[in-house]
Parts: C-alpha cells; sequence; structure tokens
C-alpha cells in the first residue's frame, strides 16, 4: 500500500464531469420537505424510468471515475454523479486513508440504461475494461489471471443513502481457474472454495433471480450430514460439493451454465445493480422518504479485500457516536474471519467493537483515529464500514449515518458544542416531520408484530387499547382501561368517545378528516381510511378478510406509519431532552414567521403553549358543543320553534361558553387567541336519522306513558330532515348560521367578550380575536362585523371596561373571498387561510371521500401530492398569493396566517414562508414542528444568491 498521510483532509477540485449533471443539478431546486413533489409527473417516487425513449441516446462524455490511495478523479462534492457511496470512496483516497482502489460507473450511465431498452450502449461498455486495467496497474493484479486474479465487489450507491435496499455482489472474477489460483496464491485452498461458493449465490440471487434460501438449504443440508454447526468448520471437500450443487441449481433454475467469463459476470453484476434501483423495496423506499425516481444509482466496483482469511482478518460496521442516544462514544460491531454480510445476516453473534482493542490493538487505534478525522470532516455522525486482511485495515465506505431524532437532537447540539458546526447547519440537520417521533409514544423497535391491516397516518403515536364501535361504548370502558375507538367514520357526536380513547381507527376518511384533524388536536393516534376493514357496529366487530375482531379485543394502532396491529404491542414513552429545549430555542432565534396553535379547549392551549406557541390560531367553538352538559341545550335551541326560545337556550349556553373562554385566555397567558365563530351545519349537532327512527319503533311498542318522549322525538326526526342538504359543506353553515340566526353570533361573542372584559378587571393581559367563518361576500362580513362590534359596546359599558382591544377577522376559505380579499381588507383586521375548506373548494374534491382516489392520483403521476396534505401552491396557492396581496395592498397591517392542517406541514410552512404570510396554526402536538420548518425556511431563504 502506499505510505499513509496523516494530514487531515482536503478538498480537491472535481475532475471534468458529464454537462447533464448541471442541467439535472438545476431542475432539483425544490421546496424544502417536497423534493420529488414538483418534477414532473413522470418521474414520481415510485414509477420506474421509461426503458425506451425517442431522444438519441448520448455515448459522449465521462462514465466511469477511477479512485486509489491518493488519486481520484472524484470528490465529495459529486453526489449527483458518483452517488453518496462512490463520492465519499473518493473522498477518503484523496485524504490517504486506505481504501482499495477501485472505479464508480455514474448514475447517468444508469438513467442511460434504462432509456436504452435496458442495455449499456457499446461505445460507453467499451470503456470498462480500460478502468479495469487501471485498478489492474495498482494492485499488480490481473482479472481472470489463474496465477494471480484480480476479484471485485460490486455495489449499488445512489445520492441520498438507502440501506440495504439494492443489491450487492463480492468475490466477481471467481471461476474454476481462478479460484484455483487464489488457494495456490494466498496457500488457503479453502478460504478460495468459501469465496467461490459465496459468489455463486449472490451472482444467481441478485443477478439471476434465483431464490436464495435454495442456496442456504444446500448448505444447511451439508452441516447436517458433517454434524457441525458454523460455516466456518465446513472443510475444502465440503465446499467443492456446495459449488458443485450450486451450478446444478443455476443451470437447472436459468436454462444455462453458470458465467465462467469474468467480464461477462462483470456487465452482468453491473447490469443487475441498475435493475436494483427498481426493485419493490427500493421502489418503497423511495416513496416513504421523498426520494426522486430519476436520480438513479451508482455501481461502485472495488478490489476485493478479505475479512475471512483467518483471525489475522475480521470485518466490521460502526458509528463514530451512538445512533440510538447520541452519546459521544464509539459504537460498533465485528466478526473475526468473516466477510461483511455474515455481520448483516446475524449468521454469527457479532462482538462490541470495543472488544477489537484486545485482539487488534494496532488496528483498532488506526481505525479510531481514521473514523475521528471523517466525523471531523464531513462534521457529522460518521457511519463506517470495514476490512482487516491480515492486521491491515481497509475502509470501505463513510457515510451519514441514520439515527434516531433523540440522537439527532443531542448530536446537533453537541456539535454546535465543539464548534464543529453552527447552528443554521443544526437546524438543517433534522427534518421537521422526524420531531414527531419526539412527542408521541412509539412502538418499541425490538417488537415482533402482525400488521393486519393498513390506512392513513393520520396521527403519530401507537396506542394499544380494546376495541369499541360506539362514542358511547368508547366513554364508559374508557374510565376502566385504554379503548381504541372504531368507527366507519367520526362525526362530531363522537368527540367524547374520541377524548376518553387511546387511538381511532376508522375504515373511511382521508388526511384532513373529521376524526384526523380532532385526533391531532388531542394528540391522540389515529389511523383513517383503512379500506380494507369492514366496520359492523350493529354486531359490534369489524373485519379484515377472514379475521374478526371483536368488541373488547385488543388492537395496536401506530399513527405514525398507518398500521393497525393484531393485539397488544410494547411502546416507547417519549422522552424531551434538555438538549431538545436548547435546539428548538435556536428555531426560535432565526424563524420569521409565527407558530399559533389550534386550541379548542383550556388543556389543548395548555399543550400547545408548553410546545413554544404564541397564540392560538384557531378555536372552534363547535367542539365545546357537544359536552353531555351542552349537546341538550344545544339541541333544543335548534328545535326551537321562535326566537324567544331560541334566545333562552342560548342564554343557558352563555355561561359555559363564557367560562369555556376565560379558561382558555388565562392558559394563554395575553397572547392572542382567534376564536371562531360557529361554523358547522346545524344538522351535526342533532342524532343520527337512523338511530331516532330505531328510537321510534322501540317507543311505539310500549305504553302510551311514553307518548311525550315519541312526539319529542318525531319533532327531531322532522327538524332533521327539514335541516338536511345535499350538499351541507357548500349549504347552511359557517356566517351564513349567524346571518340568519343573528343571536348565535350575539351569543357567542357576548360569551367572548365578557370573558376579556372580566380578564381586564382583574389585571390579566387578554388579546381577543373574533374570526367569522366561510365568508364569501364582503357585505357578509359587514353584517357579521356590525354585531360583534354592537355587543362589544354594550359588554364593555355593563362592565365598565374603558378600554378593550379587540380584533374582528375571517376566514379565506372560499375562492371568491381572495379573489375579492381587497373590499373585505377594508373591514377586516386579519385574515386566516382555511386551506382544509380552501383546497376542498379550489380543486373540487371533497375532503372526506377524496381518499379513496387521492393515492392513486399520486402513485400514478396525476398529482405529485396529497393537495390536504400539503398546499398545492400552482393552484391554491395562488389563491393565497393573491388574497394576502390584495388585503395587504387595502391595509398594510392587515395580519395575515393560516390555521388548517397545512399549517403543520413543512412544505406548507415554507410556502407560507416565502409568500409572506405573518404565521401558521397548527394542532399542539405539531408546533415544534413548525417552529423548525420555519426557522429552515428562514435559512433556506438567506442562504439563496441575490438576484
Amino acid at each position: 500500500m502506499p505510505a499513509r498521510k496523516a494530514a487531515s483532509i482536503k478538498k480537491t477540485a472535481p475532475k471534468k464531469r458529464g454537462k447533464t449533471t448541471t442541467s439535472r443539478a438545476k431542475a432539483r431546486k425544490m421546496p424544502a420537505g417536497r423534493k420529488s413533489a414538483a418534477r414532473s409527473t413522470r418521474k414520481k417516487t415510485g414509477a420506474k424510468p421509461s426503458a425506451k425513449s425517442a431522444a438519441p441516446i448520448k455515448t459522449s462524455g465521462k462514465y466511469y471515475y477511477f479512485f486509489a490511495v491518493g488519486k481520484a478523479e472524484g470528490n465529495a462534492s459529486m453526489r449527483d454523479l458518483l452517488g453518496g457511496k462512490g463520492a465519499n470512496l473518493a473522498e477518503m483516497c484523496n485524504a490517504d486513508i486506505p481504501v482499495p482502489p477501485g472505479f464508480t460507473i455514474t448514475t447517468e450511465l444508469c438513467n442511460i440504461y434504462y432509456e436504452n431498452s435496458l442495455k449499456v450502449p457499446g461505445a460507453i461498455d467499451r470503456q470498462l475494461e480500460k478502468y479495469v486495467g487501471m485498478v489492474e496497474k495498482v494492485t499488480g493484479k490481473k482479472f481472470g489471471d489463474p496465477e494471480n486474479p484480480l476479484l471485485f465487489s460490486v455495489r449499488s450507491g445512489s445520492k441520498f443513502s438507502m440501506p440495504g435496499m439494492m443489491d450487492t455482489i463480492l468475490n466477481l472474477g471467481l471461476n474454476e481457474k481462478t479460484v484455483e489460483g487464489l488457494g495456490k496464491k494466498t496457500g488457503n485452498v479453502r478460504f478460495a472454495l468459501d469465496n467461490y461458493r459465496r459468489f455463486i449465490a449472490m451472482f444467481g440471487n441478485v443477478v439471476q433471480g434465483i431464490d436464495k434460501d435454495l442456496f442456504e438449504s444446500v448448505i444447511s443440508r451439508k452441516k447436517t450430514e458433517r454434524r457441525i454447526r458454523q460455516d466456518s468448520s465446513l472443510q475444502a471437500n465440503d465446499l467443492k460439493d456446495i459449488v458443485k450443487k450450486y451450478k446444478q441449481i443455476i443451470r437447472r433454475k436459468s436454462g444455462e451454465a453458470f458465467p465462467d467469463d469474468p467480464y461477462e459476470q462483470l456487465r452482468m453484476a453491473r447490469d443487475a445493480v441498475f435493475r436494483s434501483w427498481n426493485n419493490p423495496r427500493a421502489i418503497s423506499y423511495r416513496r416513504m422518504n421523498d426520494i426522486p425516481s430519476d436520480l438513479g444509482t451508482a455501481v461502485n466496483v472495488q478490489a476485493m479485500v478479505y475479512g475471512n482469511m483467518g483471525n489475522s482478518s475480521g470485518t466490521g460496521v460502526g458509528f463514530t457516536r451512538n445512533p440510538s442516544t447520541g452519546e459521544k462514544e464509539f459504537y460498533g460491531e465485528y466478526l473475526v474471519n468473516a466477510q461483511g454480510e455474515d455481520v448483516v445476516a446475524g449468521i454469527r453473534t457479532p462482538q462490541p467493537i470495543s472488544q477489537l482493542a484486545e485482539e487488534m490493538p494496532q488496528v483498532f487505534k488506526e481505525l479510531k483515529n481514521i473514523t475521528s478525522r471523517l466525523e471531523k470532516h464531513y462534521r457529522d455522525l460518521q457511519d463506517f464500514e470495514f476490512t482487516v486482511q491480515e492486521n491491515e485495515l481497509f475502509m470501505l465506505q463513510t457515510r451519514g449515518g441514520k439515527r434516531t431524532v433523540q440522537a439527532a437532537v443531542k448530536i446537533a447540539v453537541d456539535m454546535v458544542k465543539e464548534k464543529l458546526i453552527t447552528k443554521q447547519e443544526a437546524l438543517m440537520r433534522i427534518e421537521p416531520k422526524q420531531l414527531d417521533q419526539m412527542l408521541h409514544p412509539s412502538i418499541d423497535p425490538a417488537a415482533t408484530y402482525e400488521v393486519v391491516a393498513r390506512g392513513l397516518p393520520a396521527s403519530p403515536g401507537a396506542a394499544s387499547g380494546k376495541v369499541y364501535f360506539t362514542a358511547d361504548d368508547a366513554v364508559r370502558h374508557g374510565a376502566n382501561h385504554n379503548v381504541v375507538l372504531v368507527r366507519e367514520e367520526t362525526n362530531p357526536d363522537d368527540i367524547e368517545g374520541m377524548s376518553a380513547a387511546v387511538g381511532i381507527l376508522t375504515a373511511r376518511g382521508g388526511m384532513t378528516s373529521h376524526a384526523a384533524v380532532v385526533a391531532r388536536g388531542m394528540g391522540k393516534s389515529c389511523v383513517s381510511g383503512a379500506e380494507a376493514i369492514r366496520v359492523n357496529p350493529a354486531k359490534k366487530r369489524f373485519q379484515v378478510g377472514k379475521l374478526i375482531i371483536k368488541e373488547g379485543e385488543i388492537i395496536t394502532l401506530n399513527g405514525s406509519t398507518g398500521e393497525v396491529i393484531l393485539g397488544e404491542v410494547p411502546t416507547i414513552e417519549p422522552e424531551l431532552s434538555g438538549e431538545f429545549g436548547e435546539y428548538m430555542s435556536w428555531a426560535d432565534e432565526i424563524r420569521r414567521l409565527g407558530v399559533r396553535t389550534n386550541a379548542d379547549t383550556p388543556r389543548d392551549a395548555e399543550q400547545g403553549r408548553k410546545f413554544g406557541a404564541e397564540g392560538i390560531g384557531l378555536c372552534r367553538t363547535e367542539h365545546m358543543f357537544f359536552a353531555e352538559e351542552r349537546i341538550a341545550i344545544v339541541q333544543e335551541m335548534i328545535l326551537a320553534d321562535s326566537t324567544e326560545e331560541r334566545q333562552a337556550a342560548l342564554d343557558r349556553l352563555l355561561t359555559f361558553q363564557k367560562k369555556d373562554f376565560k379558561k382558555i385566555f388565562e392558559a394563554m397567558g395575553g397572547l392572542p387567541v382567534t376564536i371562531r365563530t360557529l361554523d358547522p351545519p346545524l344538522h351535526e349537532f342533532l342524532p343520527r336519522r337512523a338511530e331516532i327512527e330505531e328510537r321510534i319503533e322501540n317507543l311505539d311498542r310500549k305504553s302510551d306513558e311514553y307518548e311525550e318522549d315519541l312526539e319529542r322525538l318525531k319533532k327531531v326526526l322532522n327538524r332533521i330532515d327539514e335541516l338536511s342538504e345535499l350538499n351541507p359543506m357548500l349549504g347552511h353553515r359557517g356566517c351564513r348560521l349567524g346571518i340568519i340566526y343573528p343571536e348565535i353570533t350575539e351569543m357567542q361573542a357576548r360569551a367572548i367578550l365578557e370573558a376579556a372584559c372580566d380578564m381586564v378587571r382583574e389585571k390579566k393581559p387578554v388579546q381577543p380575536e373574533i374570526m367569522v367563518p366561510l365568508v364569501g361576500h364582503v357585505n357578509e362580513f359587514k353584517h357579521q362585523k356590525e354585531i360583534i362590534d354592537r355587543i362589544a359596546k354594550e359588554v364593555t359599558h355593563r362592565k365598565k371596561v374603558k378600554t378593550l382591544e379587540y380584533r374582528v377577522g375571517t376566514m379565506i376559505e372560499i375562492p371568491r373571498a381572495a379573489l375579492t380579499a381587497d373590499e373585505i381588507a377594508e373591514y377586516a383586521d386579519f385574515f386566516s387561510f382555511g386551506t382544509n375548506d380552501l383546497t376542498q373548494m379550489a380543486m373540487g374534491f371533497s375532503r372526506d371521500d377524496a381518499g379513496k382516489f387521492l393515492g392513486a392520483y399520486v402513485k400514478s403521476g396525476i398529482l405529485p401530492y396529497d393537495p390536504f396534505v400539503s398546499i398545492d401552491r400552482d393552484g391554491v396557492g395562488q389563491l393565497i398569493i393573491m388574497g394576502k396581496d390584495k388585503g395587504k395592498a387595502r391595509r398594510p397591517d392587515l395580519k395575515v396566517g393560516i390555521c388548517g392542517e397545512h399549517g403543520g406541514d413543512p412544505g406548507s410552512i415554507e410556502f407560507c414562508d416565502l409568500t409572506g404570510l405573518d404565521y401558521v396554526s397548527c394542532s399542539p402536538f405539531r408546533v415544534p414542528i413548525a417552529r423548525l420548518a420555519a426557522a429552515r425556511a428562514t435559512i433556506s431563504q438567506k442562504s439563496k444568491p441575490k438576484k
């Protein structure tokens, strides 16, 4: 090996590279968290690249990059072209770190392979032998030489790390002649044959698609026959017999003999790695991690080094810090006399890496020195692989290590204190959505379990409980044990049952359905839209295929993944460390965008404030009406035959509402509180028609003493019919209720303002903001504002409060409101975009029913992502921009924010920051996510070059 320098790692300028890399990089200028979203629909994360293209195939350019210690044609900045693994191998070589020589075949060639009907063009293919020759020159070995054979490992390597998703082949180049030469050269025939059987099995599985269990069964039978347990106990004659049987399997399954020509092996392996870019697990991984499908994978062809040459050899993997806790400790494991796949496959139990200090002290010292240099150079936790061949250390890979979010926070904070990274860099290290794992219980990684159905991950966290099918049953049993409420779909009547449950499962509904929104607000696990389940509340059971889950049986929900699991699964409770608070304080220092919470109860308000909310952006008053002692009064108000009767019921509700608002004001300690007046249609507060009909039928069979109850139920049924609408979402709701029944708006305004006046009289700070929903015309807003202002004068006069600062604004959730925002802004103090309804009306999608087809739309590329999860920038987003611009042009001091569920989505938050909104509001458990996303948006904006 060349002499190894102890100098720190230095960057070298990249060599000349193919021109298309630059254009591809330009095309990837994406919003944070939505890298795959704005790509053309042809190039989705789950879609395969076209295998044929009408355009001429490009064959000029550089498609191979050589690397060896002290000399590499690439460097760490070339991840787009060389993939993460190839770029890092080149970087280590340039720093004189011991790396086996080889070459990287570019991601560009992978894309050409797909465009050229799954073939590498001849002109490019012929260059392969030139680069093999360069490795031969460095190693002094010859590829295919029976006397001193050069063998290769062939590994994938995309731009973004995808551990275990694509394929690897080791010991390539062995055949009947070279295996004999390897045995003679090393003086170890058994070692050569062991490599040969490994190579045949990997090649047969990866390249030829033969089930690896067929090869494993041969070894198992041989070990049984020999009465031995370990592969390492197999003798040379055993291995010869295994090789023979392996080749018979390949001939039988593929119809062809195992290829002996090393160059044929290499080309077939290269193509297999290219194809593995689109194997099912790789496609799934890209879809789950928003990795674009058009990046392609590089192929790393590297000279083999051997960890299985005896007790002076070994192989291992490790991390420069603990990836579970973030502690600064050398962490990993290794095996003596083994190859890399032995550690991963679990065939033998590895030893902790600390023990290497006793077995090979010099190697351990060198390994610690190298990995410490790598961490300082990359300024991040490193995940590394190494092989020791007869006491000589070789580094096979380094990359940014996968870690838990708890570890990620600690590592980021520690590295700032160690002056390795800045606060801004620390904030960019963690994806905001990862914080979910810190705020909710999660499935124990060590647990095994059976997934019986999958739905949408509507609200994160894991929860186990006994299933119940009505809200009443959930409340009744929830006092004694954990319950999971299972419904076809939830509605506002279910609020008490949802509150009593630890988790909610629905067969219908999307990410912004009633169940999803309420569960997120409560911080409860929820899986919605699990369409494989059939809910039968009458029989108190649900069914998945032939499996029947009855009332009282236990299931577990994983709201972070959408999994429905049979039985109880152990969970891990979240722990918020001191580092978490410090990390989030850095986000608050940097972000421009305000972050509020959606909160309907004092408990929600306190939770939101605990997580750093700067106010309440949406308090939904209707949720207060469903409490047991109030729903009867609400129904009395709805059933009233006269204004006087309705007013009497409203007067009774006023007391409850005022207490609610006072407690929320107190919980927020003077921060702004935006309270929305009644929004849903009145029929939502009445029982379901089928339920009333069943009760009427039961009473009809009984004596006359129930006649009064019967008459009341018939009145309820008539009122349900009167209030029934074909399309209630566009019907009599929101400000329209307050216009037809102004006494409802009067009661709510009085409750809010009396509570606020009481706060002023008690010398407590208060900032009430009253928000009028569903305004489409300026006259609707003027009508409601006049009522609120009139009540404010009455209340302040009666309460003898000289000064009460309050604001009156509106939700912009109807497209017409955005189009005429300048007219509305003349009278409104603030706008809050209700992005759930605005998306529904702008796109013509029912948010409760769109789950049936939106998944297919996204998968097939019709839509880049679910518009109820992340704002549709090109459509709905333009309405937001127009509404904000028109409103601020008329009234520069107008406060503008959003309060739909998009307020907790990082991609939408970035859009809000770019658009110049003042704040976002989201459910309490998404507040930390929003704070971090807002900070990252600010950092991204500042880092962009000025035009």
